[in-house]
């Protein structure tokens, strides 16, 4: 049911062969450490990732229907002796105020549909990135970014290229260790003429990618353009971004899948039981699905960016959709965009329709399965 058919995926495949190729800002996660070298600033930040649980429905019901979920819904949700639910153990990155990893970064209201998001990491064309990171979790982890430039001892993967013990220590940071990323924002990890005023990228822990991803690792960063960001690194020229990750997190392949096991099933059961596999697959926006998540609300006449990514495997082909409103994309208009694991795109939204809307993946397998949530325009 939740298999890409073949014929699909290699459209999909011809179809890429073929192309030419918020009101607040995660101010307090970082710090200016003043000029760099090249003349930009040095913006630090403290992140590490921490083992938590994790409740991808906490409001207990199918929000989008206002109703108790119904059985089809209770396949992914319902906590049962042979079924996990709704909450699982996670690693997720967070925010700390210093070096100390004591005092957690608190996120206003207006960013709890963030999630399970690590903190948005950013940094203005021509600035330096320097990311003090601990790994607090029960196995190893990292920090990789896309589009920065990076030496190899701050790439945060480690893997057969060459390089020397010296090199890979920041590929797979053990448990209660930490490490510091040096990462330098060149021109090309900016806003291209397509862009606008800023450019989206990921991170994510590459020690074990696969497995550290679906336990919850990845999180935005946002690159602008010389000249066009405000102090914290956001453009000057929007009023309010928002962040959204599109992925079928398939807890039976985290990290923490033998732990969930353990800690939230008590009658026997078979890890490759194709039933217990299913109800393992979370197809959520930023960790929640049917709607459990906290509703952002946007002003009327605004100039709002959505950054959007898609993470996992081939069945996440996701169609993010904005009922009420439209976007531009590409120099496009439209109201339905397209992702890929690992796709990062940028939209821009004059929201002109007041109202609350749904936002939720056009998959209908997808749908069902709970990718769905909501926003507001006041």
């Amino acid at each position: 049911m939740r298999r890409l058919p073949a014929v699909l995926a290699a459209s999909v495949l011809v179809l890429l062969a073929g192309c030419n190729g918020s009101e607040s800002h995660d101010a307090h996660s970082h710090s200016s450490d003043g000029e760099s070298l090249s003349g930009g600033k040095t913006r630090t930040y403290y992140i590490a990732s921490d083992q938590v649980a994790w409740n991808y429905a906490p409001d207990g019901k199918n929000v989008i229907k206002d109703r108790a979920f119904v059985d089809s819904e209770n396949v992914f949700v319902q906590h049962r002796p042979d079924r996990i639910g709704s909450t699982y153990l996670k690693c997720l990155y967070r925010a700390y105020t210093d070096k100390s990893f004591s005092t957690l970064v608190k996120r206003p209201a207006s960013e709890a549909y963030l999630g399970y998001l690590g903190p948005t990491i950013r940094a203005e064309v021509g600035d330096n990135i320097k990311v003090v990171f601990k790994n607090n979790c029960s196995f190893p982890t990292s920090i990789h970014p896309h589009g920065v430039f990076y030496k190899k001892n701050s790439e945060g993967a480690e893997y057969n290229d060459g390089t020397g013990a010296a090199d890979k220590h920041d590929g797979d940071v053990a448990t209660n260790h930490q490490v510091v990323y040096h990462w330098k924002v060149p021109e090309r990890a900016g806003p291209a003429a397509m862009d606008g005023s800023s450019a989206m990228w990921m991170y994510h822990s590459h020690s074990d990618e696969i497995g550290d991803v679906y336990a919850g690792l990845s999180g935005f960063m946002v690159v602008t353009a010389k000249g066009k960001a405000r102090a914290d690194g956001s453009p000057k020229d929007v009023d309010q971004e928002v962040f959204s990750l599109f992925e079928v997190n398939d807890e039976n392949h985290s990290r923490l899948a033998a732990a969930n096991i353990k800690k939230y099933v008590t009658a026997p059961v078979d890890p490759e039981d194709e039933g217990f596999e299913e109800s393992n697959l979370m197809h959520g926006i930023n960790g929640y699905v049917y709607g459990n998540g906290p509703m952002v609300t946007l002003k009327h006449g605004s100039k709002v960016r959505w950054y959007l990514m898609g993470m996992g495997t081939e069945v996440d082909l996701h169609t993010p959709h904005w009922h009420g409103n439209t976007v531009t994309a590409m120099g496009m208009r439209t109201d339905v965009v397209s992702l890929l694991p690992a796709t990062m795109m940028a939209v821009d939204m004059a929201p002109d329709d007041v109202g609350t809307w749904l936002f939720h993946c056009h998959v209908g397998d997808h749908i069902a399965a709970g990718m769905q949530g909501m926003y507001r325009v006041v």
